[in-house]
């Protein structure tokens, strides 16, 4: 699209975490769970936050209830129904009612603008639907509640007959809405024809009175293009969720589509000293979610500013814009130099750096770690995921490092078959400073039990690491020599904020899940030691 004009200078965001992403497979939100995404969300400045209908299901029932008597937010939360019933008054319709109990300032109303579904699935006259469009939004407006209508199927709408899909937007508007969102449910659209459409929505509209907005799906993989297209036709109210989950293939990724539109086209979707939270808020949420954030996700992944060529490091060492299209700060992001097998000096000495900032390049320790790794990975060990270890190896080699316990003695025991969950168990006995501690547990799994038996033994001495939980755990088996085979173990560990991965190998799975375990413990105790020197 040439044709900027209609670009907003700011756009109204909408998180639909809370009740579209709920939608995705896996994802159930607990009602503390709820409170914990809304917060993340104000603290980044978020405007509307969708938390679900109220009249559903007890969960979200419990949640609006709570809330009002909370009210402890910037944000403006939205309770989200249908239009009313077309045999029922708004007063007589148990739905409608149910919105209005959950006390919101903003309540999203979606409705038919599909002529063949207003006819097949509403079974009511294409007449008798406008009208129930309209009597809803002014219900509401009338009560001093703001309305948001989500034209949903919005696309295939205006296809088959523009003008229907014209006139349900038009008296949306004169209703009283503040805005009518362009639904692309199926999320079958292409990028040019949201832009066209919504460009001629802008031009029928009042944008003084009533906003255009988009809500994308990802089934064909542009849901951020198509929202990206819609604000640059003249869309003025963007909706999405933190890390792009919902049903199916998912929603428009807010946290792509935000610095997308703030940091590229200059467009305010947030307060300007609320980006650099954006990388932390999006991993806050993946926590709360229990999913892992995709490594390679645009601007808050991990792999985001990532360089592990040798000539690129180089490059990025003498100006960071050779490879990066933005500096990682601006989004909370860092930029990481991988140390692997093709690794130059550049990226061990800023590995190095992290720990010990007086070396340099001819610094003999340099050659040292770049020689150990490589060998390291010859053997199997990939250190380009699982930069904790990397830090730990540094230490080991700068004689910086002092293990924080001594191991006498672990024993893992699996059973098959086996009665109920727990299908192993693990038991341990370590020494700290003189101090032993026995502890036995049982797990999902040998390398279950052996992560909560180490993990409850070392708390004793270090409850820092309480806050610490294992968020992924992956296997390779690096040769095929059958049940001899080489595996390799790489570990996730978060608590909370932070996320960082270990990494363990040997031709027994258990062996390398205990070096990986060891050191994603380790880990946090050695940084909280390196600052307190």
């Amino acid at each position: 699209m040439d044709d900027l004009s209609k670009m907003p200078a700011f756009v109204d965001i909408l998180d639909t975490t809370l009740r579209d992403g709920a939608q995705a497979e896996g994802i159930s939100f607990s009602v503390n769970d709820k409170f914990a995404v809304l917060g993340a969300l104000s603290d980044i400045g978020v405007k509307y936050v969708e938390a679900g209908n109220p009249g559903s299901n007890p969960k979200d029932r419990e949640f609006f209830s709570t809330f009002i008597q909370r009210k402890n937010t910037s944000t403006t939360l939205c309770a989200f129904g249908s239009t009313k019933r077309k045999d029922k008054s708004c007063d007589e319709d148990a739905q409608i009612q149910s919105l209005l109990s959950a006390g919101t300032k903003t309540v999203v109303i979606f409705g038919k603008v599909w002529e063949f579904e207003v006819q097949e699935i509403l079974r009511v006259t294409p007449d008798e639907n406008i009208t129930m469009i309209a009597d809803t939004i002014s219900y509401f407006v009338s009560r001093g509640i703001e309305v948001i209508f989500d034209a949903e199927h919005y696309f295939e709408a205006v296809q088959d007959n523009d003008g229907y899909a014209r006139a349900c937007l038009t008296a949306a508007q004169a209703a009283g809405a503040s805005c009518v969102c362009l639904c692309d449910t199926n999320g079958a659209t292409m990028p040019e024809t949201v832009g066209r459409r919504v460009a001629e929505a802008v031009s029928w509209l009042d944008s003084d009175i009533c906003k255009v907005g988009i809500h994308c799906h990802n089934d064909s993989g542009v849901a951020v293009s198509n929202t990206l297209a819609a604000v640059l036709a003249g869309a003025g109210h963007v909706q999405g969720t933190f890390n792009g989950i919902g049903e199916r293939c998912g929603n428009t990724n807010l946290s792509t589509i935000i610095p997308n539109l703030q940091l590229k086209y200059g467009i305010r979707c947030i307060p300007e000293d609320r980006m650099p939270m954006l990388t932390t808020i999006a991993r806050k949420i993946a926590d709360i979610e229990n999913v892992s954030l995709s490594g390679n996700a645009p601007f808050v992944g991990v792999s985001a500013f990532a360089h592990k060529a040798g000539m690129h490091v180089d490059a990025i060492k003498k100006n960071t814009k050779t490879f990066e299209h933005i500096p990682p700060e601006s989004v909370g992001n860092s930029r990481r130099l991988l140390v692997s097998e093709i690794a130059g000096k550049a990226a061990i000495l800023e590995l190095i750096h992290k720990i010990r900032p007086d070396f340099d390049k001819a610094s003999p320790e340099v050659e040292q770690v770049l020689g150990l790794v490589k060998q390291m990975e010859h053997d199997g060990y990939s250190f380009e995921g699982a930069e904790a270890s990397q830090e730990l190896l540094v230490c080991r080699e700068l004689g910086l490092y002092k293990p924080f316990f001594d191991l006498e003695r672990i024993t893992v025991n699996s059973e098959h078959p086996h009665q109920g969950e727990m299908s192993a168990s693990s038991f341990i006995k370590i020494h700290v400073d003189g101090k032993a501690e026995i502890t036995a547990e049982e797990g999902d799994g040998p390398v279950n039990a052996m992560d909560k038996a180490l993990r409850k033994a070392m708390e004793v001495f270090y409850p820092e690491l309480k806050k610490t939980r294992l968020s992924d755990f992956k296997v390779r088996v690096l040769n095929h020599h059958a049940t001899a085979s080489r595996v390799r173990v790489l570990i996730e560990t978060t608590d909370g904020i932070r996320t960082w991965r270990t990494v363990g190998v040997s031709t027994d799975i258990i062996a390398a899940s205990y070096q990986a375990l060891v050191d994603s413990l380790e880990y946090p105790l050695m940084l909280a030691r390196l600052q307190s020197t």
